[in-house]
């Protein structure tokens, strides 16, 4: 989850961008540093060759010999070397007995100019060579062991705040992505469950006052206005069928008692049987996602009752009729709603099936689910359908010769929503398939019960 998070993208995104920025200011201080540093003991070094020039340029070689023995003495080799040599290679004064390899002693005055860095017994230095006028090779310098010293420790202090940085850095997005993706799964459980049909349901506990908080008030607003828009759906639903059946079954019963009336009787019981199948839809519907008034049903054995019943009605039309069925597998529902789900697939696939073709019913289970599947192989839905099919009232103009009114299926979708059940068409080569996942309850106690 949290590796598919976009809050943990985005905060480990955000945090990356502070710790490029801050490594990037430790870089450049890290830079001014090191030239402060050089600058210092550049400075020293001139200091001190201005020093011993002043000196040579009064009283040459003499002068110049004593002030470098006198150096000699107080200063150590670790922090600046002083050798002067006479014309043979011999050593007139300094701290060091030989002159260091590599090298070269520059042919000039005294002076700063001309600063190199070397090594002297693993030891940088910065330093002037020259060879005086008389062939007389003078040298000085000054450590650097300091300097790369201080630098040293600053580059460990760089590595250091960096990967410190870092690690909190990725804590705080996990801490963040946690916070974030708990706040979104709260959304997501309430979604799941609107989806599952259940309108009433909302979010426990107060909102709180930030962005999130104002996005559940707006999402139980949101499902307030779609709730009371249902109410008032299935109220004008319900009246306009109540209201219209009554009348209805008033006038079938004088047309009973009237002869020459039976194709007027048969189209009012029509129009009753729609009525009725009204009612049944928005019953469903206005119950969906709601537990109360389910039990534990043996879907493997209801399906079975049901299926046995058409399985003459197939046989005359001289089609090929095939129940597969895992016994014993039980789902939390109501069991004259599915046996009449079961029905109006079963009494859809007979209607436009013909001679030869095929219907299979499987009922199997898979994860947390049991699956029930209906197929069959007759003309299958018309193209200009698709998932209108299970709107009310939506037929194909194909199918417009066929008796029926276009609600079998919409009833179907009432009663698997009613059920918490997951509804899909899978597709096939030829007729039509559906799939009505239900979730799985354990069986009852006392099995022996037959509801």
């Amino acid at each position: 989850m949290l590796a598919r998070s976009a809050a943990l993208r985005l905060t480990l995104a955000v945090a990356a961008g502070i710790i490029v920025l801050s490594l990037l200011a430790m870089g450049v201080q890290y830079q001014m540093t090191a030239r402060e540093l050089a600058a210092q003991n550049r400075a020293l070094l001139a200091s001190d060759v201005d020093a011993f020039a002043a000196l040579y340029d009064q009283r040459r070689i003499i002068a110049l010999r004593e002030a470098i023995a006198f150096r000699a003495q107080t200063t150590a080799p670790e922090q600046a070397l002083f050798l002067l040599q006479g014309k043979q290679g011999e050593v007139l004064a300094g701290n060091i007995n030989a002159w260091p390899p590599d090298l070269p002693a520059l042919a000039g005055s005294v002076s700063i100019e001309g600063a190199r860095q070397f090594q002297h017994d693993q030891t940088p230095y910065l330093g002037v060579a020259r060879m005086l006028p008389g062939g007389f090779p003078l040298l000085i310098a000054r450590s650097e062991t300091a300097a790369h010293t201080v630098l040293a420790a600053l580059r460990r202090s760089i590595v250091g705040v960096g990967l410190a940085l870092v690690l909190v850095g990725v804590l705080a997005g996990l801490a963040v992505s946690r916070v974030v993706i708990g706040r979104i799964d709260r959304l997501n459980r309430l979604a799941d469950r609107v989806a599952a049909g259940d309108l009433g349901a909302r979010l426990p506990g107060r909102r709180s006052d930030d962005e999130f908080g104002q996005l559940e008030r707006h999402v139980h607003q949101m499902l307030d206005r779609i709730q009371n828009l249902n109410r008032a759906t299935y109220r004008l639903s319900d009246a306009i069928a109540h209201e219209l059946r009554t009348p209805l079954n008033r006038i079938l019963q004088k047309l009973d008692r009237s002869p020459g009336s039976d194709a007027v009787r048969a189209e009012m019981r029509d129009a009753i049987r729609i009525f009725d199948s009204l009612l049944d839809i928005s019953g469903a519907e206005a119950v969906s996602g709601s537990a109360p008034g389910l039990v534990p049903v043996n879907l493997g054995q209801l399906v079975g009752e049901v299926a046995e019943l058409y399985e003459p009605l197939a046989e005359d039309k001289g089609i090929s009729y095939a129940v597969d069925l895992t016994p014993d597998l039980w789902v939390l529902g109501d069991r004259n709603l599915i046996a009449q789900l079961v029905s109006n697939l079963l009494d859809n696939a007979i209607k436009f099936c013909a001679a030869g073709d095929a219907i299979t019913t499987h009922l199997s289970h898979m994860g947390d689910r049991h699956i029930l599947a209906i197929t069959d192989t007759g003309p299958g839905l018309p193209d200009d359908l698709g998932d209108l099919a299970f709107e009310r009232f939506v037929r194909g103009e194909r199918d417009r010769a066929v008796t029926g009114h276009g609600l079998g299926l919409a009833l179907v979708q009432a009663i698997a929503t009613r059920h918490g059940a997951r509804l899909t068409r899978p597709a096939v080569e030829k007729g039509f398939a559906i799939s009505i996942a239900w979730p799985k309850v354990a069986p009852p106690p006392d099995i022996s019960d037959d509801s």
